[in-house]
C-alpha cells in the first residue's frame, strides 16, 4: 500500500507543486486581507506524501475561507456602488452631473428670432372688448380691405377683440414650415374662449412679414357665472391668454450663417469660466482621439471667456460642418454647479444647488436658535493588520433650540438643504428661512451667491 501511494505521489508530484504554489498565494492575500484563519490554511502540506484526497480537501478549504473573508473585507473608498453611483472618502455620494454640450451651449448664429403681430379674433359670444376705438378703427380697416367701407362708429365690438400675437422662429426653418402662436387679448375683453384668428401678419425686428397666423385660439382656462353686485362667478387660470398650435405659416426664411473661416463658436448658456474650460477639454479630447480623422487639429477648442468657445473645424469636415457639429454636440461633460442660494419673497420660493455650504455659526430669530460647529472625526480600519491608515474626515453638529430645548442634531458637513430641512421639520415658515439664509450671507458664514427675487 506504502509503495502504490509512494508512486502516485511521484506521478502527481507537478500538480502537488502547483497545489503548493496557490496555497502559498492564499496563505499571502489572506494575511494581507487581515484574516484569522491563516494559521488553518498554513497547516495544510501539499507535498511529499500528503494524501491527495487530503490535499484537495484542504485547499477547498482554503478557497472557502478566502472566500468568506473577502466577503467580509470593507468596501474600498472611491469604489463605484449602488448600480455607478460613486461613494468618496467622506460616504458622501459623488453627484456630478454629465450634461451634452448641446443643453450647455448653442452656435453663434444659430438662434431664434421674435414676432409680433395685431390682429382681431371673432366670435366672443358677447366677451369682447366694450367698443374701444382702436378695436373698432382695426375692425375698419380689415373691412376695407374686402371692399366694405364703413365708419368706425357704425362698428360694435362685443363680440370681437382687439389681440397682440408672438410667436419665435427658430433657426433653419424653411418656406412653408408650421410655427406655434401665442394669442393675448389687448382690450378689456373678459374671455378668448372660442375666439377665432383673422389672417394676421408677423413682424421681425426688421419690419419684415416672415410669418402669418391664423386659426382658433385655444384657451386653457375659462370665466363662468354672473358678474357684478350680488353675482358669483368662478375663474380658472387666464382665459385672456391662449395658443394656436402649428398656427402660423413662415413665409420668408431667415439666413442663417454659422461657420465663418472654418471655424464656429459655441456660446455657453449660462457663463461659466470652470464649465467653458471643461467643453473646451472634451472636444479637444475628442478630436485626438478620433480614429477616423486624418487631419488631427492640436487643441482645435479655446474657451476665449466665460461664454464663448471658439471651435476650429478638421479638414476632414470641411465640407461638411454640420456632421462634425452634430458629433461634438453629443460629447457628455461634467458640470461644475455653482454655488448659489435664490430667494423668491413673493411666492415664498426657496432653491439651492448641492454646493452650498454653511460655516459654523449661531443664528437666532425669533424663539429659534440655530447653532452650527464644525469638527473632525477619525474612523480606524475595521480588519486589523489590513495595512489601512486611520481616516481624518470632516463632521459637523447643528443644533436648533425652539422654546424648551427642542433639538435635532445632523452629523454631517453642514449644508443649506440641512438647515432647510431641520427648520421646515420645526415648521418655519418661508420667510422666517429668507431672514434667516439673509443674516447668514451677511455674516458671512453662507458660502454661496444669494439672489433676492
Amino acid at each position: 500500500m506504502l509503495n502504490f501511494l509512494s508512486s502516485l505521489v511521484r506521478k502527481h508530484r507537478n500538480t502537488f507543486k502547483v497545489l503548493e504554489v496557490l496555497r502559498q498565494c492564499v496563505q499571502k492575500w489572506t494575511l494581507r486581507l487581515g484574516a484569522r484563519g491563516s494559521a488553518f490554511i498554513g497547516s495544510l502540506s501539499f507535498t511529499n506524501r500528503t494524501p491527495v484526497v487530503a490535499s484537495v480537501f484542504g485547499l477547498i478549504m482554503a478557497l472557502g475561507c478566502t472566500t468568506m473573508v473577502q466577503a467580509q473585507q470593507p468596501p474600498l473608498a472611491g469604489a463605484v456602488q449602488n448600480n455607478g453611483v460613486r461613494v468618496n472618502n467622506t460616504g458622501r455620494i459623488n453627484s456630478d452631473l454629465n450634461v451634452q454640450v448641446r443643453d450647455l451651449c448653442f452656435v453663434l448664429g444659430a438662434r431664434d428670432n421674435q414676432l409680433v403681430g395685431y390682429g382681431i379674433v371673432s366670435g366672443l359670444a358677447g366677451d369682447g372688448d366694450k367698443d374701444p376705438e382702436y378695436t373698432l378703427q382695426a375692425v375698419a380697416n380689415m373691412l376695407e380691405r374686402f371692399g366694405l367701407t364703413l365708419p368706425p362708429s357704425a362698428l360694435t365690438s362685443k363680440n370681437i377683440a382687439a389681440v397682440v400675437l408672438t410667436a419665435d422662429i427658430p433657426p433653419f426653418v424653411r418656406s412653408g414650415s408650421r410655427i406655434d402662436v401665442h394669442v393675448a387679448a389687448m382690450g378689456d375683453a373678459r374671455s378668448l374662449h372660442g375666439a377665432v384668428l383673422a389672417r394676421t401678419p408677423l413682424l421681425g425686428p426688421d419690419g419684415t412679414v416672415y410669418a402669418v397666423a391664423q386659426g382658433p385660439v385655444a384657451v386653457g382656462g375659462f370665466i363662468g357665472g354672473i358678474p357684478g353686485p350680488g353675482g358669483a362667478s368662478v375663474q380658472k387660470n387666464h382665459p385672456t391668454s391662449g395658443q394656436i398650435v402649428r398656427g402660423a405659416v413662415v413665409e420668408r426664411e431667415i439666413p442663417v450663417t454659422f461657420v465663418k473661416e472654418k471655424k464656429l463658436e459655441l456660446i455657453m448658456r449660462q457663463p461659466d469660466f470652470v464649465n467653458a474650460t471643461a467643453v473646451a477639454d472634451k472636444i479637444n479630447e475628442f478630436v485626438m482621439n478620433d480614429e477616423e480623422l486624418i487631419d488631427k487639429v492640436i487643441s482645435p477648442a479655446l474657451a476665449r471667456n466665460g461664454s464663448t468657445i471658439q471651435v476650429k473645424i478638421p479638414e476632414d469636415f470641411t465640407a461638411d460642418p454640420v456632421r462634425f457639429l452634430a458629433r461634438i454636440e453629443q460629447l457628455s461633460v461634467t458640470v461644475n454647479t455653482p454655488a448659489r442660494v435664490v430667494l423668491n419673497e413673493r411666492t415664498g420660493t426657496i432653491v439651492a444647488t448641492s454646493r452650498v455650504a454653511v460655516s459654523s455659526c449661531a443664528v437666532a430669530h425669533g424663539n429659534i436658535i440655530v447653532n452650527i460647529a464644525q469638527g473632525y472625526d477619525i474612523s480606524q480600519p475595521q480588519v486589523p493588520l489590513a495595512g489601512g491608515a486611520p481616516v481624518l474626515s470632516p463632521a459637523t453638529d447643528i443644533v436648533i433650540n425652539e422654546g424648551e430645548g427642542m433639538l435635532t442634531p445632523f452629523r454631517s458637513m453642514p449644508t443649506v438643504q440641512d438647515v432647510a430641512k431641520s427648520l421646515n421639520a420645526l415648521g418655519v415658515t418661508p420667510r422666517d428661512m429668507m431672514a434667516i439664509f439673509q443674516a447668514m450671507k451677511q455674516a458671512g458664514a453662507l458660502q454661496a451667491e444669494l439672489i433676492l427675487r
